[in-house]
């Protein structure tokens, strides 16, 4: 065997090596960009709060001040 294709064999490996490992480099820089732009994960959603209409607590809420009302006239008017 020729000493000079010996050479020429380690050469072109050498040149197959560089390649493959430019490869993985480019291929380690793109995964890196591309995770860095998923880094902030998702954001809570914003959650309007629910409106809650207010409700009578019973059905004689509405009978108390004309009661009391009639109850102070009736008061005022034995009084005189």
């Amino acid at each position: 065997m020729d000493p000079l294709a010996a050479l020429d064999i380690n050469v072109q490996g050498k040149l197959m090596e560089n390649y493959t490992m430019k490869k993985i480099a480019l291929a380690a820089a793109l995964s890196v960009a591309a995770s860095t732009a998923f880094a902030g994960g998702l954001a809570e959603p914003i959650v309007e709060p629910e409106v809650v209409e207010a409700q009578a607590s019973s059905s004689s809420a509405g009978l108390i001040v004309p009661l009391l009302l009639l109850v102070l006239v009736a008061a005022a008017v034995a009084a005189d």
